[in-house]
C-alpha cells in the first residue's frame, strides 16, 4: 500500500486533515477510481475511531441514510461526487472531500511508483515511460504499469497522435479511423491483453478480433488482415476511400 503521505493531493489533505478529524458530522471522501479513496478513507476512520464505509454508492438510497443515521460521525468512500443524483441526498449530509487523480499532482508521481516499486521487490532504476502522465486508472494503473515491466517487459506506448480525416465529409471514412483510433489506444492500454481491451471497449471479443482484422495490433505488431467494410470502397463514392496507413 502507498503512504499516504505520497498519494495525489495529500499535501493538501495534510492542510485539512485537522479539520476533518474535527468535524463533528459524517465525510464523504471521493474521487475516480484508482486514486486511493479507500486508503485515505479507512485511514479517515481509523483516526476518528468511527465506522467505514467504503462503496457506499452501492447501497441503496434508504440503507446509506440508515448507515449514516447509525454513525453520525462515519465515514463513506465512494467513486461519485456528492453531486451525482444517485447519491446526492445521502453525500449532502456529509463534508465532502475529494481526492486527485495523478494528473492532479504530477509530482507524486515519482513517489507513489517508488514506493509501489518497493512493495513488488524491484530494485532496478525504472524506466521514465512509467512516470509518463496521463496514466489510466490512477494508481491502480501505475501499479499495472510495474508489473506488466517487471513480468513481461512491456511499457506503455505513446498514444495514437491520428487524427480524423475532417477535411473529408464522408461519415465512412471518418468512422473507420475513429474506430481504429480507439481500437489502438485500448490495446496499448492494456499492454495487449484483449479480454481486458474488449472491456475497456465495451465489445465482446469475437467484435475484438474483427475490428483487429481490419485495423491491426499495433502492440503484437499485427497488420490488418481484411479490406474493412464494402462501403469504404464503393466505386464513385468521392473521399470514401480511406489511405493504407489508416486501415
Amino acid at each position: 500500500m502507498i503512504p499516504l503521505e505520497l498519494l495525489p493531493g495529500q499535501g493538501r489533505l495534510g492542510g485539512s486533515s485537522a479539520a476533518l478529524l474535527a468535524h463533528p458530522g459524517p465525510l464523504w471522501v471521493h474521487g475516480d477510481l484508482g486514486t486511493g479513496v479507500s486508503t485515505v478513507a479507512a485511514w479517515l476512520a481509523g483516526q476518528r475511531q468511527v465506522r467505514f464505509l467504503d462503496d457506499a454508492e452501492r447501497l441503496d438510497a434508504a440503507a446509506r441514510a440508515a448507515w449514516i443515521a447509525g454513525n453520525p460521525r462515519g465515514v463513506l468512500g465512494s467513486h461519485l461526487g456528492p453531486e451525482a443524483p444517485p447519491v446526492a441526498a445521502e453525500a449532502a449530509r456529509c463534508l465532502a472531500f475529494r481526492l486527485l487523480p495523478l494528473e492532479g499532482d504530477p509530482a507524486c508521481v515519482a513517489g507513489c511508483l517508488a514506493s509501489l516499486a518497493a512493495a513488488e521487490g524491484v530494485s532496478a532504476a525504472l524506466p521514465a515511460a512509467l512516470a509518463a502522465l496521463p496514466c489510466p486508472g490512477n494508481l491502480t494503473g501505475l501499479r499495472n504499469r510495474l508489473v506488466r515491466w517487471q513480468l513481461l517487459g512491456q511499457l506503455p506506448e505513446a498514444e495514437d497522435g491520428a487524427s480524423l480525416p475532417l477535411a473529408t465529409e464522408d461519415l465512412a471514412a471518418n468512422l473507420h479511423v475513429l474506430e481504429r483510433i480507439l481500437l489502438h489506444r485500448a490495446l496499448r492500454r492494456s499492454y495487449g491483453n484483449r479480454m481486458e481491451a474488449a472491456g475497456r471497449l465495451g465489445v465482446s471479443r469475437r467484435q475484438l478480433y474483427l475490428l483487429i482484422a481490419r485495423h491491426g495490433d499495433p502492440v503484437r505488431g499485427e497488420p490488418p488482415s481484411s479490406e474493412g467494410p464494402k462501403r469504404l470502397h464503393k466505386q464513385g463514392r468521392p473521399n470514401s476511400r480511406v489511405p493504407p496507413a489508416d486501415r
